[in-house]
């Protein structure tokens, strides 16, 4: 038990981390049976939370690299693309500016689909190896999630945010920016 209490990878983060990214993993995985809508609303109230629960992932120092594994295989990486893309429709691609490109002053064009389910790749590996019984491929779970967060879908997340904002809100934008302004 004290083995426990000392392990970074068994915390009170990577726990609420863990059962955010489940709830995410089961959502996506079962797209097919909401709507556009549905799933823009799912994305706006979990991207957030899991931006929020992944940063607040602890540093662990991995034992034995060897135990790492990914599970997500490209036909199931592929299904859940194909899916989203074909939900999302002519509302997919977004454009955005990326600050670690050479030139951050040219917008890039990405996809929504592809964003989130490479998200669903990287969170459904942690899951799956977190679910294994050892210490080991625990710590290699929050490792690996924690750097690809830091390294990849971090930015997926808060680059979509934007355009998931204005999918779900542009036929409200009647609001008077003047109007609210008192001096």
């Amino acid at each position: 038990m004290n083995e426990i209490n000392n392990e970074p990878a068994y915390s009170k983060n990577v726990i609420e981390f863990l059962t955010v990214a489940n709830e995410y993993c089961l959502f996506i995985e079962k797209s097919e049976n909401y709507s556009k809508i549905d799933i823009l609303q799912f994305l706006q109230k979990i991207s957030p939370l899991l931006y929020l629960k992944a940063s607040l992932l602890p540093g662990i120092n991995v034992e034995n690299k060897e135990t790492n594994e990914r599970f997500v295989t490209e036909e199931q990486w592929e299904t859940i693309f194909n899916e989203l893309r074909k939900k999302f429709n002519k509302d997919d691609n977004y454009w955005f500016i990326d600050f670690n490109s050479p030139d951050e002053n040219d917008p890039v064009k990405a996809s929504l689909a592809e964003n989130f389910a490479d998200i669903y790749q990287d969170l459904k590996d942690f899951v799956m190896l977190y679910q294994k019984n050892t210490r080991a491929a625990k710590q290699n779970a929050v490792y690996e999630c924690k750097l690809l967060f830091k390294t990849h879908w971090g930015y997926c997340i808060t680059n979509a945010q934007k355009a998931i904002h204005h999918l779900l809100y542009k036929n409200n934008s009647t609001y008077n920016y003047t109007e609210s302004v008192q001096f």
